[in-house]
């Protein structure tokens, strides 16, 4: 047999996964800056004081929690 290549497969693939562009972090300058880790182990110790105060009290009364965990992943290099 001949050697056959399947151009069906990388359509097939291509199809499967849709390019969406990752959102680009943002320095104070307004620069793009790219972030040292990723988000899920960006700022762990917001992270977690923020996690618990939503388990405990609720999202509506966590919102100086939530939004210094913003601040942290921002200053991170994250586009929160």
């Amino acid at each position: 047999m001949g050697a056959s290549t399947s151009k069906g497969v990388g359509v097939a693939q291509a199809a499967a996964s849709p390019s969406i562009p990752p959102a680009e972090p943002v320095g104070a300058a307004g620069v793009a800056e790219k972030p040292k880790c990723k988000a899920c182990c960006a700022c762990p110790e917001t992270k977690r004081a923020r996690d618990a105060c939503i388990v405990e009290n609720g999202e509506e009364n966590c919102t100086s929690l939530i939004e210094a965990h913003k601040k942290c992943m921002r200053d991170a290099g994250f586009n929160i």
